[in-house]
C-alpha cells in the first residue's frame, strides 16, 4: 500500500519501509510521528479513501543538505554578492500507511463519565452572591 503526503510544501509518494528527506521537523532520533495530511492512498492501481488515513514514521537523523550557492552579479556595475545556504532536514522511516487507531479515545469516554458522576456533587453545594462593589469617592480639588 502507498500514500501520498504533503508535509513541508512538498508531496511525497511513501510506502512501509521506504526512508525520505522532509523539511525539518520537531523530534529526536528515534521519535515516532504521524503524518496526517495524507492526499491519496492505493494499493496497486486502486485507490482507497484518505479519511482517518495516516501514515506513521519514525525519525532516523537530523541534518542539513548538501550546500547551495546563491550568487548574484550586475555585469558593468561592480555588483557581486556571494551566498551559502544548507536546509536543515529530517530523515524518516516510514513504519505504516494505515488508518488511526482509536484507543487513546476510550479513556477519555470514563473520564468524561467519572466526572459526570461527581459533578452532582459539586452542584449541591450552594453559592455565594457576590458582594455588591461600592462606588469610589469623588476626589475633592
Amino acid at each position: 500500500m502507498f500514500a501520498i503526503v504533503r508535509t513541508g510544501g512538498k508531496q511525497y509518494r511513501v510506502a512501509a519501509g521506504d526512508k525520505i528527506a522532509v523539511e525539518k521537523l520537531s523530534g529526536e532520533a528515534g521519535d515516532k510521528i504521524s503524518l496526517g495530511d495524507v492526499l491519496l492512498a492505493g494499493d496497486g492501481d486502486k485507490a482507497q479513501d484518505v479519511n482517518g488515513l495516516t501514515v506513521s514514521a519514525e525519525i532516523i537523523a537530523q541534518e542539513r543538505g548538501e550546500k547551495v550557492i546563491v550568487f548574484k552579479k550586475r555585469r558593468r556595475h561592480n555588483y557581486r554578492r556571494k551566498q551559502g545556504h544548507r536546509q536543515s532536514l529530517t530523515l524518516l522511516r516510514i513504519l505504516a500507511v494505515g488508518k488511526e487507531e482509536k484507543k487513546a479515545a476510550a479513556p477519555k469516554a470514563e473520564k468524561v463519565e467519572a466526572a459526570a458522576t461527581a459533578a452532582p456533587a459539586k452542584e449541591a453545594a450552594p453559592k455565594k452572591a457576590a458582594a455588591p462593589k461600592k462606588a469610589a469617592a469623588p476626589k475633592k480639588a
